[in-house]
């Protein structure tokens, strides 16, 4: 759960969870879990995201999904996987797991359900009880054909003087999951949230792959500064296809230079109903990824239509009291005093049903994943 897809403050999953019990209780709490994920992700959505002409989802998960306590799996978590790729794999769709919050946090932002602190990188313990993760996942999914692959580290951060001990932490960790699981497609992410990869070239197998993420130029893509063009400049740039092709080329050397495919585990673009180039952006970053062999996933598949940040390919664009775009505090926080009136409404919204497709970006989504 991230703040921003569900319409409000990127506050850390766990302080949203720790609120909701403090005001209605455990019991409320696991309510709203259960029916968040019967009713946010479907078989429909995994139905609609084939008919569009996509053989492949990443999907992010907490490690508190899975880890109960230290070293102690969740059957529930488990479970909640297992029907996913049932379904997945129903449709023809392959899922990439990906672990998008690491015990201890692999960076000190939201989404890695940091506090401000990553502490994955500070303590032992953190490092041993992801490899333990890995190794029962992997041991879990073995040989499942819906798998597609395990994303390692969504988006870890550390100083470049720490270089070498992310390059040891995912050895090790590679290590690990090899003991259970020696075919396993794994993809590893580069430093600076999945940007800088150059350093990760001694990891590369047939089975281990590079995974990068790019929103550039992030201004214009997350539309922090408003009524930027594309293409046009941004932040001091004539950004254009020759640009932007520039701006991502030294993946493409990688990639020559080991030959090895790479993978764009995340892009994406704020929506503004293609008033302001966001779907020459998309046409152009996909055609490069088309010429240059990438494979990719875009992010994301739906969320609360915002001003900010890559929404989803289905919005919500309605604004009951649970939403309040106005404020004084929008989006999901809304929930914890709402829950007890209001669930089945709060509930209902969260249904794709509800939700419109971005329709510039579907077609242009479309048109790719129609290709080879």
């Amino acid at each position: 759960m991230e703040g921003y897809i569900l319409g409000g403050r990127n506050i850390p999953e766990h302080i949203f969870k720790r609120r909701f019990v403090n005001r209605n209780g455990k019991g409320a709490l696991s309510d709203f879990e259960r029916l968040f994920r019967k009713n946010f992700i479907t078989e429909k959505d995994l139905e609609r995201i084939s008919l569009w002409g996509a053989n492949c989802v990443r999907v992010p998960f907490n490690y508190r999904l899975i880890e109960e306590k230290p070293y102690k799996y969740s059957k529930k978590g488990i479970q909640i996987l297992r029907r996913l790729l049932s379904r997945a794999g129903k449709y023809n769709l392959k899922v990439i797991l990906d672990l998008h919050a690491g015990p201890g946090a692999q960076n000190a932002d939201w989404h890695s359900d940091s506090s401000g602190n990553a502490l994955l990188w500070e303590r032992k313990s953190f490092q041993d009880r992801a490899f333990s993760l890995w190794q029962f996942l992997a041991e879990e999914f073995k040989g499942n054909p819906a798998v597609a692959g395990f994303d390692l580290l969504n988006e870890p951060v550390v100083e470049k003087k720490q270089v070498s001990s992310l390059i040891k932490f995912y050895k090790k960790l590679i290590r690990k999951i090899r003991e259970a699981d020696r075919d396993r497609l794994l993809f590893v992410e580069g430093n600076l949230w999945a940007q800088e990869i150059d350093f990760l070239s001694e990891l590369l197998s047939d089975k281990v792959k590079i995974s990068i993420h790019t929103y550039q130029p992030l201004d214009f893509t997350f539309n922090f500064r408003r009524f930027y063009h594309y293409p046009g400049g941004v932040s001091g740039v004539e950004w254009s296809k020759s640009v932007l092709k520039k701006s991502l080329e030294h993946y493409k050397k990688f990639s020559d230079k080991y030959s090895t495919e790479l993978f764009a585990g995340e892009f994406g673009v704020n929506y503004r109903n293609g008033h302001f180039g966001e779907l020459a952006w998309l046409e152009d970053i996909l055609s490069l990824f088309k010429e240059w062999k990438f494979s990719w996933t875009y992010w994301t598949y739906k969320a609360v239509s915002g001003s900010v940040f890559p929404d989803g390919i289905m919005q919500y664009l309605e604004n009951p009291a649970w939403v309040k775009r106005e404020g004084p505090v929008p989006g999901w926080e809304n929930y914890i005093e709402m829950w007890p009136k209001l669930s089945k409404e709060i509930i209902a919204s969260l249904r794709t049903e509800n939700f419109f497709p971005a329709e510039g970006s579907l077609e242009v989504l479309k048109k790719y994943f129609s290709m080879d």
